[in-house]
């Protein structure tokens, strides 16, 4: 579903994301784990089209999407939930949700359905719809990130940090969605700095660091990994 050749990208002389490679298969999650700086954010903001390749390809269905505008590669079926939620703040709960149907803003009947969906797998949500986003806890912006994503029917969903900044059992809950997700046929690409959680959900999984993926593997070989451990896991 995704493939990434040997990607580049840059802020100004800084060069960010060093000749990655990297695939996710139909129906995979595959985990992204490194150390802060590492290049994880930039390489999805390049996936969905917020940053620009310097150099590489990005292939979506094995269509070459590296200069595909970010508007269109949702159209493609490509959507991220965001390092930091990124909701509206002024807007409410619903109108977020609606925001991320802007795709599929003429087939009103499944933008309907699709609401009814995401208040079904977050009922939070539908107690809060006409609540601020901005008065939400982390969780619950969380929950609307994610939920705004699904929102313009994605096949292939990219989540940054999901558990950045929660409760243990906010993240017990995300992740549970992650796995519900998956097995409703969804792809999923994870950057996440909690690797055991990480890497327990993921089938593949590759190690970023200073902008090079250093390692690839099953999520099980890697949570077993001595060098993974010791960096990532705080276990030798």
């Amino acid at each position: 579903m995704l493939k990434i050749e040997s990607v580049n990208v840059s802020y100004g002389a800084i060069r960010a994301v060093k000749g990655v490679s990297l695939e996710v298969s139909a129906g995979e999650i595959v985990t992204i784990i490194g150390a802060n700086g590492a290049g994880k954010s930039t390489l999805l903001k390049s996936i969905v089209g917020l940053e620009p390749v310097v150099a590489g390809r990005i292939l979506i269905d094995g269509q070459d999407c590296t200069t595909v505008p970010a508007h269109k590669r949702v159209e493609l079926g490509v959507a991220m939930s965001p390092e930091g939620r990124g909701v509206f703040a002024d807007q409410t709960v619903r109108e977020n949700l609606m925001l991320g149907a802007y795709s599929r803003k003429k087939n009103t009947v499944g933008t309907e359905a699709a609401l009814k969906r995401e208040f079904a797998r977050f009922p939070r949500l539908k107690e809060r719809q006409g609540q601020l986003s901005g008065t939400l806890s982390g969780g619950e912006q969380q929950m609307l990130a994610i939920s705004r994503a699904l929102m313009s029917e994605p096949r292939l969903l990219l989540l940054d940090e999901p558990s950045l900044g929660l409760a243990p059992l906010i993240v017990k809950s995300i992740f549970d969605a992650i796995r519900q997700l998956r097995e409703s046929g969804l792809t999923i690409l994870l950057v996440e700095q909690m690797a055991k959680q990480a890497l327990g959900v993921a089938d593949r999984a590759y190690v970023l660091e200073t902008g090079h993926i250093t390692l690839e593997g099953s999520g099980l070989d890697l949570l077993n990994n001595p060098k993974v451990k010791a960096a990532y896991l705080g276990t030798h």
